[in-house]
């Protein structure tokens, strides 16, 4: 005896639109919660990230432990830079948690008396500022092109609510490959 199946065009349809369905909620709750894509438009974190650099933002392990001193992070524009009307994300390196004193003299950068040693930099600060502060809740964030950067010294803090994630790997171009340093 031979079987048929019979096709039904209303039930592949129905599949196909939920296979669809569930695929982009899976996409979208990931991008939301876990990880996303970002694009390094300046050159201000050169020479650890350049112009062009396409990195993968980590969301969650901020929610298991705080920032830590040296993390590349991904944050919503803070408050004084809404008063200017910029809206873009940044991507800076912490260097105050709440609670610390930071001083920048002498092309040094010093966190609660000490000198933070900075492998990272493109080049000494040329600017002073402090010792300031960092209010609870707040992160005070420099650029690695401390000379070219629009960072916590002109602007100030960033709220720790404003934190999008931690810059974890570099995927693009392939010759900048690898993980984002610390």
């Amino acid at each position: 005896m031979i079987q048929t199946h019979t096709f039904n065009v209303s039930s592949s349809w129905l599949t196909a639109t939920r296979t669809l369905g569930v695929g982009v909620l899976l996409a979208l709750g990931l991008r939301t919660f876990v990880a996303e894509t970002r694009f390094i438009p300046s050159d201000s974190m050169v020479p650890t990230l350049s112009v062009g650099d396409h990195l993968i933002v980590e969301k969650l392990s901020y929610h298991v432990h705080p920032p830590q001193r040296g993390d590349v992070v991904v944050f919503k524009a803070p408050p004084a830079l809404l008063e200017q009307n910029l809206r873009d994300d940044l991507i800076k390196r912490i260097i105050g948690l709440p609670g610390d004193v930071v001083e920048v003299k002498a092309g040094k950068v010093f966190v609660n008396g000490k000198v933070l040693e900075e492998s990272y930099l493109e080049a000494p600060p040329n600017y002073g500022i402090g010792p300031i502060r960092v209010p609870e809740g707040q992160y005070f964030v420099l650029g690695d092109n401390r000379n070219h950067s629009y960072d916590s010294h002109y602007w100030g803090f960033v709220p720790a609510e404003d934190s999008i994630g931690h810059a974890l790997w570099c995927y693009y171009p392939l010759t900048h490959w690898g993980k984002v340093a610390s």
